[in-house]
């Protein structure tokens, strides 16, 4: 047999090899592609059909609806105002919206959901602290820890024992001010919750001057004016020389406690009486701190 002759130039090979490569990268390329593409569209379409199953399933229908947290709203209540959610699907249910809707309640503060599978929703409910009575023009309103209205005062809330709050204007244009009061009174009030005893004695607030609060102890006609802040202390330290104060001035106007380590006191009556009630608390005031 004779010899098959080879061409010694080496391009004449390398250009018979470099398309098959070519061809078999992007034929490998397109199988993958189509593969993926393939899985792809069998999840997605999985996907779709779980969903729709899901989002139509009579399991998933909340039935129960369970209030928690809940005193002055009635659990009752609560569920009407939810009337709607009941038949939604649990885990497509807007419930933000539902919250929104709930939040309208005056007395709500706060609320959130737990979906409980399959078909139940806890609704957690927080409400808000009454804390005082206030008066704005001819109207009594319960307002809360913030000095927020919550609800008209009347025969349902009788059985309330809370300082009531005046110096508001009642005025619609003065509603910024109003507000302002409102916020302190409800800081004066907190403050003296902190001791019971003390709260407990608490019987007007007044808030018509946004610097000086005055306020009237159960059992003790004396005006006390205490400023703005140190609320509780400033209270304690009349209580622990009430005895003594009215001792040396027996009927006393006002209380002056704004000034830390010294009590001034301004007896009914004459000037000449008030300086000599003005030198006596003194005389307390320093025994009291020796």
């Amino acid at each position: 047999m004779s010899p098959v002759a080879v061409s010694a130039d080496r391009r004449f090979h390398r250009a018979h090899v470099k398309p098959t490569r070519r061809r078999a990268v992007w034929r490998t390329v397109l199988v993958s592609t189509v593969k993926y593409g393939i899985v792809l569209g069998v999840v997605l379409f999985g996907a779709v059909k779980v969903r729709a199953f899901v989002s139509t399933s009579p399991t998933l229908r909340i039935e129960s609806i369970e209030p928690s947290g809940n005193q002055r709203v009635p659990a009752d209540a609560v569920r009407t105002m939810l009337e709607g959610l009941r038949g939604e699907n649990i885990l497509f249910a807007d419930l933000e919206g539902w919250r929104s809707r709930l939040l309208e309640s005056p007395w709500i503060r706060e609320v959130s959901f737990r979906r409980s599978l399959p078909s139940s929703i806890q609704v957690v409910v927080q409400e808000r602290l009454p804390i005082a009575i206030a008066r704005r023009g001819s109207r009594l309103l319960l307002v809360d820890e913030r000095g927020v209205a919550i609800d008209e005062y009347g025969p349902a809330y009788s059985a309330l024992d809370l300082p009531i709050v005046d110096g508001f204007s009642g005025e619609r244009e003065n509603a910024a001010e109003d507000e302002t009061r409102g916020a302190l009174a409800a800081r004066l009030v907190m403050a003296l919750r902190q001791k019971p005893v003390v709260a407990g004695r608490l019987s007007q607030v007044d808030v018509s001057d946004v610097h000086n609060v005055t306020i009237l102890l159960n059992d003790d006609p004396a005006e006390l004016r205490v400023g703005d802040d140190h609320f509780l202390e400033r209270v304690e330290s009349y209580l622990s020389l009430s005895d003594a104060l009215h001792a040396r001035v027996p009927e006393i106007d006002y209380v002056d406690l704004r000034f830390d380590g010294r009590v001034y006191v301004r007896p009914l009556g004459t000037s000449g009486r008030q300086a000599a009630g003005r030198s006596a608390v003194r005389r307390v005031t320093d025994a009291a701190q020796q």
